[in-house]
């Protein structure tokens, strides 16, 4: 058996030197206080980016049509005439051939809008606001009596329409109908509210129109008839 070994079996260690106290630290000197800086300037509010939103062309069947014609609004929509036996693919591919002609003729458009005496932005700015505070909360109470839901809503300074309905559910809306007769808003509104049932124009959902808003046809002469607004000489809604 191996001798177990005392428990204090390790050599004794050699004494060590104590260690010299440290210096003390130099109080460090206070922080001069900082100077109050001048407050900035309220930086003015920058107007949203219009969003590139693609023109629906508008096809149009008449029976005494003869051929495909593509014509420009002076909303900047492209309109397609066809002929009885015409085809839709036909005039899309037609209205396609054309694309180089209505660019030319949008931007002649954009050109004359220019050339309107400007507005003073201080009015504009009032008149944004106010649609902010009003817009939205008439298309909701149009959509309740409809019985339909919005996702969102926007108030946008968009170039050539009044408004505009995703499949998502959100609705634009161009702050200048703070400044149209409330009728034809209504319509514009409304307009945009059957879109969230069909995303079209056709027979159909011109009947879901007229059903809601008995009136339309003449909102859609107003429109027509006034297409320059206030503001620069804005052209009637591409979707009415």
């Amino acid at each position: 058996m191996q001798p177990s070994l005392p428990f204090d079996a390790n050599p004794a260690r050699e004494p060590q030197e104590p260690l010299e106290p440290l210096e003390p630290l130099e109080p460090l000197e206070p922080l001069e206080p900082l100077e109050p800086l001048e407050p900035l300037e309220p930086l003015e509010p920058l107007e949203p980016l219009e969003p590139l939103e693609p023109l629906e062309p508008l096809f149009v069947r008449h029976p005494r049509a003869r051929r495909y014609v593509v014509s420009v609004r002076a909303d900047g929509v492209v309109r397609v005439t066809l002929p009885r036996w015409g085809s839709m693919r036909e005039a899309r591919a037609f209205a396609g051939q054309q694309q180089h002609w209505i660019e030319r003729q949008r931007q002649r458009l954009g050109k004359e809008r220019q050339a309107a005496p400007p507005v003073p932005e201080a009015l504009q700015r009032e008149s944004w606001a106010r649609a902010k505070r009003e817009l939205p909360p008439r298309l909701l109470a149009l959509a309740a009596d409809l019985g339909l839901s919005v996702a969102r809503i926007s108030v946008r300074n968009q170039k050539w329409r009044w408004g505009s309905c995703s499949r998502g559910g959100h609705i634009c809306l161009n702050w200048r109908l703070v400044d149209m007769p409330g009728w034809v808003r209504d319509y514009v509104m409304v307009h945009e509210l059957m879109h969230l049932r069909r995303m079209d124009h056709s027979r159909r959902f011109w009947k879901l129109v007229a059903a809601a808003c008995p009136d339309y046809e003449r909102a859609r002469a107003w429109l027509r008839a006034n297409s320059s607004p206030p503001w620069g000489g804005l052209p009637t809604n591409s979707t009415c």
